[in-house]
């Protein structure tokens, strides 16, 4: 079975039960940008509010990598704009966190980083979507609605894109 045959079932039925085998056919880049959809639907809750709720299930590494990401695709302008959140964790000239010092970050602090983030630099969705995509098994946890508009963004873009080769 396809990869398209497999949005159509997981969009037609229950999105969860589907998942890991879209995952397993899709690539991270197909993933990532239905993810990235989904983020931006406004069928979901906003990007923010996502953001904190992946980062509140992610091992600390993910967590570390996932902040990390954020403040990469800002640049210098990030850390003085999200200074009040992170400058009690970063020594001075330090520009990345650590896996213990971003699990020393609440989902609430997470969220408001990542939506100055976006309000700063929109294309940061993309850029946490990718690094989601690289952990899928963490995206089936967003929640069904969020789950749903991903896999249908999926099938979306699946249905434009020439098709699939044997």
């Amino acid at each position: 079975m396809g990869l398209l045959d497999l949005l159509h079932q997981a969009v037609a039925g229950n999105p969860e039960a589907h998942f890991d085998q879209v995952v397993q056919k899709a690539s991270p880049d197909e993933l990532g940008a239905g993810l990235a959809a989904a983020m931006r639907s406004d069928q979901t809750p906003p990007f923010g509010d996502i953001v904190g709720k992946l980062f509140n299930v992610s091992s600390s590494a993910q967590k570390a990598g996932l902040v990390n990401q954020i403040l990469a695709s800002l640049g210098p302008a990030a850390l003085s704009a999200a200074e009040g959140v992170l400058g009690h964790l970063l020594s001075p000239g330090q520009t990345q966190l650590t896996p213990d010092q971003a699990s020393q970050l609440t989902p609430g602090q997470v969220t408001s980083i990542a939506s100055h983030a976006e309000q700063a630099h929109p294309g940061v969705v993309d850029e946490v979507s990718r690094f989601y995509a690289q952990h899928a098994g963490l995206i089936k946890l967003i929640g069904g609605a969020a789950l749903a508009v991903t896999l249908a963004k999926m099938k979306e873009h699946a249905t434009q894109s020439p098709p699939e080769k044997p």
